[in-house]
C-alpha cells in the first residue's frame, strides 16, 4: 500500500493518538503528600467529573489497594439513552496491547525460543527494508522499547485519511489490515533514526512483534496472549478481537469527533475491524481484569524474575514524560509514588492502567470518548490526593 497521498486535515496528525499510539503521559507538576485511602474518595471524584464535564461522556473506573476494591463511574455510556456506564464496562484498550505483547516476547525469551538480542531480520527476513529501514541492524529488545527508529505507520497522512477521515472510517470500518500492509506503509517512509541512537514511539515495533511471535510459535499473537496471559490468569473480560468489530456485553458506546475538529460533531465509532491497531493496539478489556493483570505481572506471578527485570529496564522517553521500558512505562507521580503500566488510545476510547512497583495499589479506566478528558488528574488524585 502506498502512503502519502497528499495533505490531510491537521486534526489527522493529533488523533492518530487515537489508535493504538498512546503511551502516557503523565506530568508531576507540583507537590502534593501521598494519598491515603479512606472517606469519600473525594479527589478522585472531582477529577472524574471534570472530564465529564469537559465533555467526554463517561469513565468508568476500578481501583484496588489493601482496603479493597472500590468502583466508580461518571457520566454516560449511550449519549442516546443516557444510560449510565458501568464499572466493569468491557472497552477498546488501545496500546496496552502492548504490554501484553512484550510479556508474550519475554516468556519466549524465557524458554530460550528467541533471544532479545536477536535481530528482526533473523525471524522475519527482508521484511524491513527500504528507505533507509533495514532488519538486519534492529534488534528485537528494541522493538519493544521503542529504540528501533522504524516509523510509525500511524503517521503516515494516507493511513491517517483512510481510518480518520469520517466518510472513510465508515467506507472502511469492517475492512481488514493485514501486518504486511501495515509496515509496507511504514517501510514507505525513511526511518526516525538510526537503531539505538534515540527513542520514538512506533506503532510499526509491535506489528512486527507480533509477526515475531507467530514465526516463532506458529500460532497468532492473539492465540498466544489467550493461552500465555489471559487464560493464566482468568481475564474472563479480556479478548483479542481480531477482526471482530464487536465490544463484548458489558459494554458502553464509544465517540469520538474523528477528523472533524471545527464541527465538533460526534460520532458512534464503537463498532469497526481493529485491524488497523492490530498487535500494537487491537485489545478488549475492562478495570478489573487490567487491574489483575498489572498486579500480576508486577508480583512476578507472570514472568520469571529476570525477564521481568528486563521488562523494567527503561530508557528516557521524553513523550511519555518518563521511562519506557519493554512495553512498560515507568512515571513518577508529584508526590513520589513510582507508577508501572500503560495507557490507550484508539477510536473512541482512551484508557489507562498501572500499579505500584509491588503490584499493591493499582488503578485502570476508561474514557468513552477520545477528544479531551485529562486522565492524568485522574491518575494523580487516586495516588496523591486525598480520597
Amino acid at each position: 500500500m502506498s502512503a502519502n497521498k497528499g495533505p490531510v486535515n491537521k486534526r489527522l496528525v493529533g488523533m492518530a493518538a487515537a489508535i493504538a499510539v498512546a503511551a502516557g503521559t503523565f506530568a508531576a507538576p507540583a507537590v502534593a503528600a501521598p494519598a491515603e485511602r479512606g472517606g469519600g474518595h473525594e479527589a478522585i471524584r472531582k477529577a472524574m467529573n471534570a472530564t465529564v464535564k469537559d465533555g467526554i461522556p463517561g469513565v468508568a473506573l476500578q481501583a484496588k489497594d489493601r482496603h479493597g476494591v472500590w468502583k466508580a463511574t461518571a457520566g454516560v455510556g449511550n449519549l442516546k439513552t443516557k444510560q449510565p456506564r458501568s464499572a466493569h464496562d468491557n472497552f477498546r484498550a488501545g496500546s496496552i496491547t502492548k504490554t501484553f505483547i512484550a510479556t508474550v516476547m519475554l516468556q519466549l525469551a524465557a524458554e530460550e525460543r528467541l533471544s532479545l538480542d536477536d535481530t528482526v531480520d533473523k525471524w522475519l527476513p527482508g521484511v524491513v527494508r527500504g528507505n533507509g529501514h533495514d532488519g538486519r541492524k534492529i534488534t528485537l529488545r528494541q522493538l519493544l522499547n521503542h529504540t528501533s527508529g522504524i516509523f510509525n505507520y500511524t503517521d503516515d497522512e494516507y493511513l491517517q485519511s483512510e481510518i480518520f477521515l469520517p466518510e472513510n472510517f465508515f467506507k472502511n470500518k469492517y475492512r481488514t489490515w493485514t501486518p504486511n500492509e501495515i509496515v509496507n506503509i511504514a517501510m514507505g517512509h525513511q526511518p526516525e533514526f538510526a537503531p539505538g541512537t534515540a527513542w520514538g514511539y512506533s506503532n510499526t515495533n509491535y506489528t512486527l512483534a507480533g509477526m515475531v511471535i507467530q514465526k516463532v510459535t506458529g500460532n497468532s499473537y492473539g492465540d498466544e496472549v489467550r493461552a500465555r496471559v489471559i487464560e493464566p490468569l482468568g481475564l474472563h473480560g479480556t479478548y483479542m478481537p481480531g477482526t471482530d468489530h464487536r465490544v463484548p456485553q458489558p459494554s458502553s458506546r464509544a465517540y469520538s469527533q474523528l477528523a472533524e475538529n471545527t464541527t465538533g460533531k460526534i460520532y458512534d465509532v464503537t463498532e469497526f475491524n481493529p485491524s488497523a491497531a492490530n498487535s500494537a493496539g487491537e485489545i478488549i478489556s475492562n478495570p478489573g481484569d487490567l487491574n489483575r493483570f498489572y498486579s500480576a505481572l508486577m508480583r512476578g506471578k507472570v514472568l520469571p524474575a529476570k525477564q521481568l527485570a528486563e521488562m523494567k529496564t527503561t530508557v528516557s522517553a521524553e513523550m511519555v514524560d518518563g521511562r519506557y521500558g519493554l512495553g512498560l512505562i515507568e512515571n513518577e507521580l508529584s508526590c513520589g509514588v513510582t507508577i508501572w503500566g500503560h495507557s490507550g488510545g484508539i477510536h473512541g476510547s482512551s484508557s489507562f492502567a498501572g500499579t505500584t512497583a509491588d503490584g499493591k495499589h493499582s488503578l485502570a479506566f476508561n474514557f468513552n470518548g477520545d477528544w479531551s478528558g485529562d486522565p492524568v488528574k485522574v491518575v494523580e488524585a487516586e495516588y496523591c490526593g486525598k480520597k
